[in-house]
């Protein structure tokens, strides 16, 4: 994909699409779209970012997805979908950075999150990112794994940030990470 910083800027709080299956089992949940994700369409699709080589390192994935400038291909969209896997954001907006965003966003963002979760009644939602987790849900002491409260029913994790500025966590790192919950929702043994 070729977007130069100007092509990507245009996309600035655009949102993106949730990818919620019928059968929803395992619903992560992003901080925000960044720009790439906005101008693709495709959660998690800057390059570089490990989220798609956490989950085939965990083999919750055979492979990771081929997005390109249209998007997710329709195959590796529906091998999601088949697996059960849903993907939203916390908010909604398109950022560069998720430090952009407010308190307040991550707040209304974390009810919005505890209203689709009563909805659609996934057994397992896990949160991809510590600091907005704790923001959001206003649990300054949270770490990482398994939270002691479920989320309108749905089995809590909190699960390290793929993105490369969260340069302490490797993709072996973050797949040992994502499984817990995969695993939780019957995704993989």
């Amino acid at each position: 994909m070729g977007f130069r910083a100007s092509d990507l800027e245009r996309f600035r709080d655009e949102t993106v699409p949730d990818l919620l299956p019928e059968r929803l089992r395992l619903l992560f949940v992003g901080i925000n779209p960044g720009l790439w994700t906005a101008a693709t369409g495709a959660h998690f699709a800057r390059p570089g970012n490990r989220f798609y080589p956490a989950l085939v390192a965990a083999g919750v994935l055979p492979h990771p997805p081929t997005i390109t400038e249209e998007g997710m291909s329709p195959a590796d969209r529906d091998l999601l979908v088949q697996r059960g896997i849903g993907v939203t954001n916390l908010v909604r907006r398109a950022t560069a950075r998720a430090d952009e965003l407010s308190r307040e966003e991550l707040r209304a963002g974390a009810q919005a999150l505890a209203a689709l979760v009563a909805d659609r009644r996934p057994p397992v939602v896990a949160v991809v990112g510590l600091t907005a987790y704790r923001q959001g849900f206003d649990r300054p002491r949270a770490v990482s794994g398994e939270q002691a409260e479920a989320l309108a029913g749905a089995r809590l994790w909190v699960v390290p940030n793929p993105s490369g500025l969260n340069a302490h966590d490797t993709v072996d790192s973050l797949a040992r990470a994502y499984a817990e919950p995969a695993r939780a929702a019957g995704v993989i043994e």
